[in-house]
C-alpha cells in the first residue's frame, strides 16, 4: 500500500475556461502566473509554488464517464474559489485592479480581516485577503 499523502507530492488546482490563450494572458498580466507548459488544449502556470491548469470544456471521457467540464455557468453561484493571503491587501488590490483585475467592491475591513474579490474572465472567484491584528 503507498502512503498519501508524502513527500514530492504536489497538487493542481484545474480551472475550465472558455478561452485558454486569452486566460492564459489573463493569468499571467494580472496575477503574474509563469507558463509551466502548453497543450493543445491546456495550459499548466506556476505561481506561489503551485500550479494551475487552464483547460478548455469537454465532455465525458473513459474514465469519467458521468463528468462533463464546463466554465462556470453563473458566476454569482460559486462552489470554490482561491484565497491570496496577503499582508496589505489595500496595496495588493490597487496592484491587481491597475493590471485589470475587476473587483466586485474595494477592501473591506471586517475586523479580524481586510478582504476584496475578483473574478477571472470566466468568473472563477479569488480572493485577497490579509488578517488583521
Amino acid at each position: 500500500m503507498s502512503v498519501f499523502p508524502t513527500e514530492g507530492m504536489e497538487m493542481t488546482r484545474l480551472l475550465v475556461v472558455s478561452d485558454v490563450a486569452a486566460s492564459r494572458q489573463w493569468y499571467e498580466g494580472v496575477l503574474g502566473a509563469r507558463v509551466d507548459r502548453e497543450y493543445e488544449s491546456a495550459c499548466v502556470l506556476s505561481m506561489l509554488g503551485g500550479w494551475i491548469l487552464l483547460v478548455a470544456g469537454g465532455g465525458p471521457t473513459e474514465d469519467k464517464p458521468t463528468v462533463a467540464l464546463a466554465p462556470p455557468a453563473d458566476a454569482d453561484r460559486v462552489s470554490a474559489e482561491l484565497i491570496f493571503r496577503v499582508r496589505d491587501c489595500r496595496g495588493v488590490y490597487e496592484t491587481l485592479r491597475t493590471r485589470g483585475a475587476d473587483f466586485l467592491t474595494p477592501p473591506v475591513d471586517r475586523g479580524y480581516e481586510i478582504r476584496a474579490f475578483f473574478r477571472d474572465p470566466d468568473g472563477h472567484l479569488f480572493e485577497i485577503s490579509e488578517l488583521v491584528g
